[in-house]
């Protein structure tokens, strides 16, 4: 689209359908910012000594679906509010395929057992091991998961209980 300013207001698109010129003016810029959604308390950034990492409000999650948390030196995890209430973490990288797409699998289970299917090449993975339940060999890590003054807290991989 080529365009040319006529004044600091206004900008004349010249490939309009029948190729005249047309003044655009700007969108107005907000004097206030927008009111924030939710509770005014928003989570911790940081994250504290001993490696437990502050990903959300609890509020913010859908049950069966995740998101991603990014941890202490890059790792990430897969976070899953599951129906039930339980949450999970687990890896958010796909053993078989090495992209970071866990927190977007199926969520779902298996003669009870909480799992998580691959969006890529939908192997399934237990929430509470991590283990393939259809390729032997197979793992995810496994996050601990805390939730402290309505803030979903993921520790490091094999730290601790993994679910709540």
């Amino acid at each position: 689209m080529n365009t040319r300013t006529t004044s600091p207001s206004t900008t004349a698109v010249l490939d309009s359908p029948d190729r005249s010129p047309v003044s655009v003016s700007p969108a107005p810029v907000p004097d206030a910012p927008a009111p924030a959604r939710g509770p005014a308390r928003r989570p911790h950034t940081h994250r504290d000594a001993g490696g437990w990492t502050p990903a959300c409000a609890i509020h913010r999650l859908l049950p069966g679906r995740g998101v991603a948390v990014l941890l202490r030196g890059g790792r990430q995890a897969a976070l899953f509010l599951l129906t039930d209430g339980s949450l999970h973490a687990v890896g958010n990288i796909d053993p078989s395929a090495g992209a970071a797409v866990m927190s977007r699998g199926i969520v779902g289970d298996r003669g009870g057992e909480a799992t998580v299917a691959s969006p890529l090449l939908k192997e399934v993975y237990s929430l509470t091991d991590g283990r393939c339940l259809n390729v032997p060999g197979l793992t995810l890590p496994v996050h601990p998961v805390r939730v402290e003054d309505g803030v979903i807290h993921v520790g490091p991989a094999g730290a601790g209980s993994p679910g709540i």
